[in-house]
């Protein structure tokens, strides 16, 4: 069963805890600018919500690469950065429509998010749920249930 990170912003209360868990389990430091997942912070509105790759089954990045240094994961289906092969040229940035993948000045190379090996970080350590790692064929399910809430249907007798 594949599985993918389901994000709920209605959730979220910005405790930075998924940014904090992430940059930990990848870099050893809790250091919110080394994690592979943001959350934004809309000041107009109030609202916050997490965002990171979405692992898209047309990885742009991967068929952009030129040195094949992205590649699936077999187990977690995960587009995942090797770092001996990445040569840092960016492309993949730039083929990212939702501008996921970052190129870390240390490095040389690129990160973006890899799943934590189908054991994500951020997702394990979300308060409040709005980081969760579920069956990838039931992510729409809970706007499925809001909608169905707001037409006013009946449970199940």
């Amino acid at each position: 069963m594949q599985k993918s990170l389901h994000i709920n912003p209605d959730k979220c209360t910005g405790c930075l805890q998924c940014e904090m868990a992430c940059s930990y389990e990848n870099y050893g430091v809790f250091a919110t600018a080394k994690s592979r997942i943001k959350v934004f912070d809309f000041h107009e509105t109030g609202r916050k919500v997490p965002y990171t790759c979405t692992q898209c089954d047309e990885a742009w990045c991967l068929h952009a690469c030129p040195v094949e240094a992205i590649t699936v994961d077999k187990v977690t289906g995960a587009k995942v950065v090797n770092d001996s092969t990445c040569v840092g040229c960016k492309v993949c940035t730039i083929s990212c429509p939702f501008g996921t993948i970052n190129y870390v000045q240390e490095t040389g190379k690129v990160q973006k998010c890899d799943l934590c090996g189908g054991e994500p970080a951020c997702a394990e350590a979300c308060p409040t749920g709005a980081i969760t790692y579920i069956d990838a064929n039931w992510t729409g399910l809970n706007k499925m249930q809001a909608w169905a809430d707001k037409l006013g249907n009946q449970t199940a007798a």
